[in-house]
Order: C-alpha cells, then structure tokens, then sequence
C-alpha cells in the first residue's frame, strides 16, 4: 500500500472518529444543560496541553529530519570516498588500478542495486557487501608501493577505505528505525488526549465548529504520518536516496 494512500485513510478516519463523536454528544445535551460557557479551569488545562503536545510533536519531527539528514549525508560520505580511491588508483600499474577500480565499481553496484531495497526491508546491512568491501581493502593494502610516486598516494588511498568503512557503518546504524517505542506510545497517547479534549469545548454541530475539528484531527494524523514516514531513513516515501553513488559512479545505471 503506497505511503500517501496510508496518509489519506488516515487523515480521512481521524476526521471521522471525531466529527461522528461530536454528532453523537451534541444529541445528547439535554435542554437545561447550558453550553454557551465552557469553565476557565477546562479551558486553560486544554490550551496548556495543547502547546506542550505541539512543543512534543515539533521536537519528534526535527529529530526525524535530523537523522533523515545525517542518513544522506552519510551515504554523499561513502560515495565521495569510493570516487576518490578509484582516482587516487591512477598512478598504480594498470593491472591493480582496474582490479581495484573494477572491486570498486562492483560494491557501488551491489550497494545501488541489491543492499538499497535490503535495508529498506530489513533495515540492516548484508554480509555480502562487507565482504565487497573487505575485498577492496585487500586490493588496496596488499600492493606495495613500488616508487616514491606510488608511496605518496598510497596513505591517502587506504585513508579513503576507512572513510568508506566509517560511512558503511553509520549507513548501517541509521538503516531502521530511530524513534523509541516509548516516544511513540507518548505521541500516540498525547494524540488522543489533545483531539478529545476537543469535546471538554462543549462543541455544537454548527458548521464552523465541526470543519474546525475535523481539520484539527486530520492535522494530528498529518503530522503523526510525517514522523512516521521520516523515521526509517531508508526504508519509507521520503527517504535518503543513493543519488550520489548514481552522480559519481554512472556507468553503474
């Protein structure tokens, strides 16, 4: 089922939940209840709750974003590293400079193609794209540097590698989800509490007073959806692309 389908059910079925609520308790007002005034005690405790649950909800979704982020920026990392061993490789002797640059192309490959849509799933890393990349380490420290010119790049390309394996890792830490179950059930919680205080308001079945509720439910489960959709870097509608291995590797397309 597509993530904005998802998104409509949802909004669509909060709206409904609190508008046939309202319908239902305003049919059951009996004519000497008076509900012109709601108490100042009920309407403080409602705004209060209110701003605390919205300071809550922006926070949640500034950390999902942050992550979102820091995944994409961990993955511009990793390609940027691979792009550089294959042209430090440059000055090495062309039978180490195409295996390697061939290792390379062959992990960036299998990353794009096979380990992308396993993290989505699964939200972990494959052994087989370790063992890809250990394969380019190997191709990388097992040369000796026959001169000087050959020394000089040799440092800088086994720093790239470790770039490479830094960035695999924190790809890989950051593939499933990061919010707690404890900050969910809170939200969750916090949710339910907000939207039902809308029928401490005394609403009535008027016209205004009904959109009102029902665009304030829908832009709960709007936002709920959001931190939802943001939570797997990896796995969801707006998540970390591999843009730059494309960018920087496009023969692999």
């Amino acid at each position: 089922m597509s993530d904005w389908l998802v998104l409509v059910i949802a909004m669509a079925a909060a709206c409904a939940v609190v508008l046939t609520i309202t319908l239902f308790s305003s049919r059951r007002i009996t004519p000497d209840v008076d509900t012109s005034e709601t108490p100042d005690v009920i309407e403080y405790m409602t705004m209060m709750i209110g701003v605390v649950y919205a300071i809550v909800l922006g926070l949640a979704i500034a950390g999902v974003w942050e992550g979102r982020g820091a995944a994409q920026a961990d993955v511009q990392q990793e390609a940027q590293a691979l792009h550089e061993i294959s042209q430090r490789v440059q000055v090495y002797p062309a039978e180490v400079r195409d295996r390697t640059r061939a290792d390379v192309d062959a992990y960036v490959s299998y990353v794009v193609h096979t380990e992308w849509s396993h993290m989505a799933k699964h939200g972990d890393l494959t052994d087989e794209g370790t063992e890809k990349l250990e394969k380019i380490r190997r191709d990388v420290t097992d040369y000796h540097p026959a001169n000087d010119f050959e020394a000089q790049a040799y440092q800088p390309v086994i720093d790239q590698v470790g770039a490479v394996d830094a960035a695999r890792t924190a790809r890989g830490q950051g593939a499933g989800a990061t919010m707690p179950g404890v900050v969910w059930f809170g939200l969750i919680i916090g949710a339910l509490v907000t939207v039902g205080l809308i029928f401490t308001m005394q609403i009535r079945r008027s016209w205004r007073e009904l959109l009102l509720a029902g665009l304030f439910s829908a832009l709960i489960a709007f936002l709920l959806f959001l931190i939802w959709d943001f939570d797997a870097p990896f796995g969801r509608g707006i998540s970390a692309t591999a843009g730059p291995f494309m960018d920087l590797f496009p023969g692999i397309g």
